[in-house]
């Protein structure tokens, strides 16, 4: 790939400022190209560019287009910074009047080196701060196989009226290319700069534009760009830097951009806060196992279990084992060999580095350009191990919520709906972990919440639906699961294979889990609680016939008879190892609770997380 550097402009507003300028602060820079005065920590702009550019050594070659006026001052650069004099290309023009504007400059050096390769072009005397990894950009622009264009989100203060605008589809193509348009033009907040890559079958392109536009005012690249969306394909990808033209400035404008970016680009220590995300464990009532098996459930967070996790930024990027949960010392080969037979090989650990594998993948195939920081990263969870209240999806929620809030992402690149996927591809497809999406959903929405994972749904929009449903009025429930599960001895279920063959006991099953879910929503609408109860009863009846008693297990059926025998609702809240139940007897539950706790069960009562 080919890359071009525009240094052509002529900043006659802000030399002439600085020419005048009697204070002696700006004496050594009379007379200086816009692209070599000070960026962002004094270094200039230029440099940073040229750092950007030539990590790894992307570029086959790289080419400079300068001015007549400023060619010396290039030259002089060129030769302490080991760059090629016969790569750089003087476009002749002395003053603004008589320039050729930036299209033109970058169609020169294409003519000039009779370039036929993909090539990107950047405006060398653009300020920014360097938090960005060229290569990213690179990769985007190799999987999209097509034209890109660089981004940015405009802040708060920043007003269109100053910027090229894209517009993106769900796709990231660039449907539309306004410059500089009104606000009320457009909805977009996306900034276009002199930042591109271009295929070289797109090339031609450039001269057809020439051709036809003969102004100056047209022959800048905001206005071919509006063009060219319309005549070929083009992708946006945002980075997560600030750009800042310094096209026809004031020195007083020049200096407050350099302090705003420099003030982005601070030192580590002084930027550094701790970013926290708390995800809340769930209990199924109603529906599961349905979830993955495009059926319908209903999902609720509570307070009593949760998973934290703590990100703050570091030189390098570390994964801090749990003290507990990952353990790499034991007292002795005793110690390791229980420990294992009871807890197994797997911590959270590796929940944390499948998240932040998973995260930089979606972000590098959805064209979202992280910054360049790394992180340490923490977790801390009470969530019960092995008894099916979604532990292991709690830890990697927090983790994902905590890099969208580290990396600064909002709902335009990672869409809420489409979190629990990712979260669920964290742990399915990369630690081959058996899930399906309802632990992911409650925990990225919160609360009482009801979905439908129909086939058709999946398949349109890539999530199903999901609706919040009121937990305000919910009745007392109550949770009770094994104290000393094991991570061994369970029973396999042949339930996926017969689902994939078209079983039609399964088929039947799972349509009757989705119809307890539609029917129990309704239920709690109109606070039918003993309709609601009845159903629970029905879930748990219809699993057990389903799969089995070896399957359901011995503790589990003990927990269901000892809810009942005391007129409490009961059924599995996940996979097994735990039932939640609901009691409208304040006395039974009391008695409830005195069994199941004599008979060696954890009782607790549901605390509802409501966000």
């Amino acid at each position: 790939m080919i890359c071009i550097i525009l240094v052509a402009g002529h900043g006659a507003l802000l030399e002439q400022e600085i020419k005048n300028d009697r204070t002696g602060h700006y004496e050594d820079l009379r007379g200086v190209p816009k692209a070599l005065l000070p960026g962002v920590g004094g270094t200039k702009i230029l440099d940073l560019w040229w750092a950007a550019i030539n990590t790894r050594r992307q570029f086959s070659e790289v080419y400079l287009v300068t001015n007549a006026d400023k060619y010396k001052y290039y030259e002089r650069w060129a030769t302490a910074h080991s760059f090629p004099i016969e790569n750089i290309i003087n476009d002749g023009t002395t003053t603004f009047e008589n320039r050729l504007g930036s299209v033109v400059d970058f169609h020169l050096c294409l003519t000039n080196k009779q370039i036929d390769d993909d090539v990107m072009v950047v405006a060398g005397d653009m300020l920014f701060y360097a938090n960005f990894d060229m290569a990213q950009v690179l990769d985007y622009f190799h999987l999209k196989k097509g034209n890109l264009g660089i981004c940015y989100e405009l802040e708060a203060s920043e007003s269109t009226k100053s910027r090229g605008i894209m517009e993106l589809d769900s796709q990231n193509r660039i449907t539309k290319f306004l410059e500089k348009p009104s606000e009320d033009e457009t909805s977009s907040r996306l900034a276009s700069v002199v930042f591109y890559c271009f295929c070289k079958e797109s090339l031609p392109l450039v001269q057809t534009y020439l051709n036809y536009h003969e102004g100056q005012s047209d022959r800048v690249f905001g206005k071919f760009l509006e063009w060219f969306v319309s005549e070929t394909t083009m992708y946006g990808m945002k980075l997560p830097t600030r750009f800042q033209l310094i096209g026809q400035v004031t020195l007083a404008e020049y200096e407050k951009q350099v302090q705003r970016l420099s003030a982005l680009a601070q030192p580590l220590k002084e930027r550094t806060q701790p970013i926290s995300s708390t995800a809340f464990a769930r209990v199924g009532l109603m529906g599961n196992p349905s979830d993955g098996f495009n059926g319908k459930t209903i999902s609720l967070s509570i307070a009593n279990f949760w998973a934290e996790v703590v990100v703050i930024e570091s030189e390098k990027l570390v994964l801090t084992p749990h003290k507990i949960n990952d353990p790499t010392q034991f007292g002795s080969l005793s110690d390791l060999h229980g420990i294992s037979q009871k807890e197994g090989y797997l911590g959270g650990l590796r929940l944390l580095q499948a998240t932040c594998k998973r995260f930089y993948q979606y972000c590098s195939e959805h064209g979202i350009a992280l910054a360049k920081r790394n992180f340490t990263v923490s977790y801390e969870t009470n969530v019960p191990r092995q008894v099916g209240l979604a532990g292991s999806s709690a830890i990697v929620a927090a983790t994902l919520d905590c890099l969208i809030k580290f990396f600064g992402l909002n709902e335009t690149d990672l869409p809420k709906p489409i979190r629990p996927q990712l979260i669920l591809d964290a742990e399915t497809r990369e630690l081959f972990i058996q899930a399906g999406l309802q632990d992911r959903v409650i925990q990225v929405y919160e609360g009482l919440v009801y979905m439908d994972f129909d086939y058709k749904l999946m398949e349109t929009q890539g999530h199903g639906f999901y609706e919040s449903l009121d937990a305000s009025d919910l009745p007392p429930l109550w949770l009770a699961y094994i104290s000393d599960p094991s991570d061994s001895g369970r029973a396999h279920s042949d339930i996926r294979t017969r689902w994939n063959n078209g079983d039609a006991d399964v088929l039947s099953a799972m349509k009757k889990f989705a119809d307890y879910a539609v029917a129990a929503k309704e239920a709690i609408k109109k606070k039918d609680w003993l309709e609601l109860g009845q159903l629970m009863d029905k879930n748990f009846d219809l699993r057990r016939e389903l799969y089995g008693d070896d399957v359901v297990g011995k503790q589990n059926i003990e927990m269901i008879e000892i809810a009942r025998k005391h007129g409490s609702s009961a059924k599995f809240p996940g996979s097994g190892g735990a039932v939640v139940g609901m009691c409208l007897n304040a006395q039974k539950q009391k008695e409830l609770k005195e069994e199941l706790r004599a008979k060696g069960f954890v009782f607790c009562e549901v605390k509802p997380h409501c966000h």
